[in-house]
């Protein structure tokens, strides 16, 4: 019988061992912090047309770093411009200064679908000595989904708050996080409209950075797919490149930083060259 209620009890929570890595992927299942070895990111050189927000951010996440007060952030708008790759670049950035060699900034990835386990991960890095911060990517809302009302208490509303040593970071295609539909709906059906909508879009407020992230200009664009052609050695003439490129982007659709990347991707496939 003991044996029986030990294979149906959730198995024990391993030891976090925070020194592994700059980097991990929260896993609420198993109640731990994954290591990630090698962090999928660009470099912040070779992110154009976003200087702005860069700067923004990079200051905040070095008071942040040196123990002041930071805001949390909310990068959201254009999609493949880069939000993601920026918080990366900046955790990066950050941690390349010499006063973090002894103790560097964590980055911890919790995805969208695991964000009503968020207090359980702040109970874990609460009282460490490392500073974090907390990356959800794509974040949004739908339907009748509640669980933003948990990260509305653990940023800002719970009686714990936000530990002093995290800072949360979160990207998205959406200023308030939730769909136009879903809004308009609470005004049409709520019997008090502007309360209903208040309450829904109170989340966004969590956030004290709101950096807007908007479609690129086809100079932009062009600047994107030159600088990483630079980057890479890529052998490839500029007038050829340029029309290349740009019909790149007509067949696609869009000129963002993700488009410039699957040009420059494909590119170097033909040409038989690694991106490294």
């Amino acid at each position: 019988m003991a044996e029986a209620l030990e294979r149906g009890s959730p198995p024990a929570r391993k030891d976090v061992q925070i020194g592994a890595a700059d980097a991990f992927v929260w896993q609420p299942a198993a109640g731990r912090l994954s290591p990630v070895p090698k962090v999928n990111r660009v470099e912040m050189s070779l992110l154009r047309g976003i200087d702005r927000m860069r700067d923004t951010l990079v200051e905040n996440t070095e008071r942040f770093a040196r123990g002041l007060p930071a805001n949390n952030a909310l990068l959201w708008g254009a999609r493949g411009m880069g939000k993601s790759s920026l918080v990366k670049a900046v955790h990066a950035e950050v941690n390349a200064a010499p006063e973090r060699t002894d103790r560097p900034l964590k980055l911890v990835e919790i995805h969208r679908e695991d964000i009503e386990s968020l207090p359980e991960l702040m109970s874990i890095v609460r009282d460490d000595p490392h500073r974090f911060i907390v990356f959800c990517d794509d974040l949004s809302f739908d339907g009748d989904d509640t669980s933003y009302k948990s990260l509305k208490a653990v940023l800002e509303g719970g009686i714990e708050g936000r530990p002093e040593n995290v800072v949360f970071y979160a990207t998205s295609n959406r200023r308030h996080l939730l769909p136009r539909d879903m809004m308009d709906n609470e005004r049409s059906t709520a019997i008090n409209p502007g309360e209903a909508v208040e309450e829904k879009v109170s989340l966004s407020d969590r956030f004290g950075l709101w950096l807007g992230f908007h479609k690129c200009s086809q100079d932009e664009y062009l600047e994107m797919v030159f600088g990483y052609s630079a980057r890479f050695g890529l052998d490839q003439d500029r007038a050829v490149l340029r029309a290349q490129a740009l019909e790149w982007a007509t067949t696609r659709g869009a000129r963002s930083g993700r488009t410039a990347w699957q040009f420059i991707q494909d590119v170097a496939g033909r040409q038989g060259r690694a991106l490294t």
